[in-house]
């Protein structure tokens, strides 16, 4: 009976119908014409075609020694993204990108990579300039924009390295402008651009672009609870980078002008019932401050505390503390003369003073 039975499933199986079985003429199917791409695509190709040349990817280094033989050799640490800034070879990028490198090297479009050198850096806006030795043929400038236009909505690009893929692009909007973040010297860095265009860990030092190929920005942070893009990556406007970079260029630092005076903390305001502002609790002596006859709160012979002067405008624009005076002063330059707005004991007046260095 189980012989019969193993007979009829074979004889079954033998009566499969012949559509089941694996046909060996099959052929590709035709392709259908694609048609004309369309508009938005097209600018999309031709934005990244024409910027694309001026994005590098930088890969900081760190030295180590072998534990066995005790030679000393540089590693990789990490890795970023940088533009190239102009043909006398420097590439812009973030202040922490190259953070704690020994050394860095910067890989061209075109995959050919370079030693760079350490130009200048300013960490309180999250910026360094590097340089590498190539013919100018190969250093195509990105074109510069301005951030002061930007409009909530408009369409902006990012082209970066992140994860270390190179020369990735992503698109997206303005969300949000003259944010604050901080900086990695936990310095705040005001007027920053917020965007939805995908930014992850390796874009940073990145070009973002206008619709136009422009720079308007420079890509620093994500804000991210996983570390992976979120939707919101900030960028540091390029009015700020334009009014940075040169000085880092050409002085290897940036050299904030100065009042020559120390600031009181936020508690002695609460204290004393003072106005916002920056209350001053030392000046320097023959300092810009001191010249236009500023005084600090000190104490008294009975250990009172005698009335000094709270800084509460430049130019007429208010700070409320240090580091907006400190922001208000990064515009300017040391030897340029501005007008302060000064509250001392209930009392206000103006006061010229030139900036001296903070050198």
């Amino acid at each position: 009976m189980h012989h019969r039975r193993l007979l009829l499933l074979l004889a079954a199986a033998l009566a499969v119908p012949p559509l089941l079985h694996a046909r060996t003429d099959a052929a590709p199917r035709a392709v259908a014409p694609r048609g004309a791409l369309a508009a938005d695509e097209q600018a999309h190709i031709e934005l990244f075609r024409r910027t694309s040349p001026s994005v590098v990817h930088i890969t900081t280094l760190a030295a180590q020694r072998d534990f066995f033989s005790l030679n000393v050799q540089q590693v990789p640490r990490g890795t970023g993204t940088g533009f190239v800034w102009d043909d006398q070879g420097h590439i812009v990028t973030n202040y922490h990108v190259i953070q704690g490198g020994s050394a860095a090297r910067v890989t061209m479009a075109d995959q050919s990579t370079h030693d760079a050198e350490l130009v200048g850096a300013f960490p309180d806006r999250d910026l360094a300039v590097l340089r590498i030795q190539v013919p100018r043929a190969k250093l195509p400038p990105i074109a510069i924009g301005t951030s002061r236009d930007l409009i909530v909505g408009q369409r902006v690009y990012a082209i970066g390295n992140p994860f270390g893929l190179d020369q990735t692009l992503t698109t997206g909007i303005v969300s949000a402008l003259n944010r604050e973040i901080e900086s990695f010297n936990s310095r705040t860095i005001r007027g920053v651009i917020q965007t939805d265009a995908a930014i992850n860990p390796g874009n940073s030092g990145g070009p973002l672009l206008d619709s136009a190929g422009r720079l308007i920005g420079v890509n620093t942070q994500i804000a991210s609870p996983s570390g992976a893009s979120a939707g919101i990556g900030f960028a540091i406007p390029v009015d700020e980078v334009n009014r940075i970079v040169p000085r880092l260029i050409r002085d290897g630092r940036f050299v904030r002008p100065a009042l020559g005076v120390t600031a009181g903390p936020a508690n002695l305001h609460r204290a004393l019932g003072l106005p916002k502002g920056v209350a001053l609790v030392g000046v320097s002596a023959d300092g810009p401050a001191a010249r236009a006859g500023l005084q600090p709160f000190r104490r008294g012979r009975n250990g009172d505390v005698v009335a000094g002067d709270v800084i509460t405008a430049v130019n007429d624009e208010p700070v409320t503390d240090l580091d907006d005076m400190l922001a208000n002063l990064e515009r300017r330059q040391p030897g340029d003369r501005v007008t302060l707005t000064v509250w001392r004991d209930g009392r206000q007046r103006k006061v010229a003073a030139t900036l001296g260095s903070s050198e």
